[in-house]
């Protein structure tokens, strides 16, 4: 019989899971507290519950992240994890930690179909969506192996604060794994996140979007980067699918449900492409329906793109006409570069890495858990 990776339930379906081996409803939240917000990977470490019980579930269940891969951390303090998630597919997951927040950056599929022109990680090509305990597990991993690196025992002493599915692959093409993860996330007796403290970045999937705002809505990011449907075209793929008006009306709907009373746009700064005057122009008549911010993000380049970074005073000059038409405007940090950690360069030319990294892993001692 094969078990039953408890990463992969919610707590609905960890009560269900328990009541299918004559359990009481009860045991699920101690055995979802044992699991996320302590960590523990084998069932002999849950020492509250019987003994029966645990020999039950070490029959019947296992706890089963992605295997590390890479651990690197960059001179800025981003730290990023190359995870195995098999058959020859990795995903990588990225903590960035700041003054008042740690934000992990978590993947939802191996390689990426939407194919955005600025980003190496969709030129690698698409794979597969991920399970939830592969997503979930990212955070499970990342929580509790930062928690050991800073010597943190308490279990309500979260080094993660903010998380942000802004890593590989579109999460609203992986809807259902996403949404279990989403509710982890957000249940008191895993992560206890705010909904206002995680972010789902997506292309524009409109019927998926409209899905969410009744499902789970938390924080939405929308990646626009063009002020118009001919541009959105070259550079978003998806937008022939769902053209700006319906991005647009989108989200209007999704306001009406949503954390937050406004939806951040991100906007990839690419020279001559999408940054002129006339473009910012464009996109102050195009958004003044949507309360909105933007998150103006430099490109980072990659081999083969054939694309270029705006300068830095035509981002400034870019963000000054947003701002003065009244639109919070940020230009995001750019962060662990040093690692092919910043925005758009996550697991570019990954395969090859992954074999490498594996190469090399042969010669270091076996990756300890976190919570051992």
């Amino acid at each position: 019989m094969d078990r039953v990776n408890l990463l992969d339930l919610d707590s609905a379906q960890v009560a269900a899971f328990l009541a299918s081996v004559e359990e009481k409803p009860f045991r699920a939240r101690q055995l979802s507290r044992w699991i996320h917000r302590r960590g523990a990977g084998q069932f002999d470490a849950m020492t509250d519950l019987a003994k029966s019980l645990r020999a039950k579930l070490a029959h019947t269940a296992e706890i089963k992240a992605p295997g590390v891969i890479r651990d690197s951390t960059s001179d800025d303090g981003t730290r990023k994890w190359l995870l195995d998630v098999g058959n020859g597919n990795a995903i990588e997951t990225v903590f960035i930690p700041e003054d008042d927040r740690g934000t992990l950056c978590v993947s939802t599929q191996a390689g990426c179909a939407v194919n955005c022109r600025f980003c190496s990680t969709g030129k690698q090509g698409y794979s597969r969506n991920l399970t939830t305990a592969e997503i979930i597990g990212q955070l499970w991993w990342a929580e509790h192996a930062l928690r050991k690196t800073l010597g943190i025992a308490a279990e309500h002493e979260r080094v993660i604060s903010n998380v942000v599915l802004m890593g590989m692959g579109e999460p609203l093409q992986n809807y259902e794994p996403t949404l279990r993860a989403l509710r982890l996330m957000l249940d008191d007796d895993a992560y206890g996140l705010s909904r206002r403290r995680v972010t789902l970045s997506t292309s524009g999937m409109v019927p998926q979007m409209d899905r969410l705002g009744q499902d789970c809505p938390v924080a939405l990011a929308v990646s626009l980067h063009a002020p118009n449907d001919a541009l959105r075209d070259e550079l978003v793929p998806l937008n022939r699918k769902y053209p700006l008006r319906e991005l647009l009306a989108a989200c209007r709907r999704y306001l009406k449900v949503a954390p937050r009373d406004f939806i951040t746009f991100e906007y990839v700064m690419l020279d001559g492409l999408n940054d002129s005057d006339a473009h910012a122009r464009e996109l102050v008549a195009l958004v003044a329906e949507v309360p909105c911010k933007f998150n103006l993000i430099p490109f980072n380049p990659f081999p083969g793109s054939g694309l270029k970074r705006s300068s830095q005073d035509r981002i400034r000059a870019f963000a000054q006409r947003l701002q003065d038409a009244g639109i919070v405007t940020t230009t995001r940090k750019t962060r662990g570069d040093d690692i092919d950690a910043a925005c758009g360069q996550l697991a570019g030319e990954v395969q090859d890495r992954t074999r490498l990294a594996q190469r090399a892993s042969r010669k270091l001692p076996p990756l300890v858990a976190a919570n051992s």
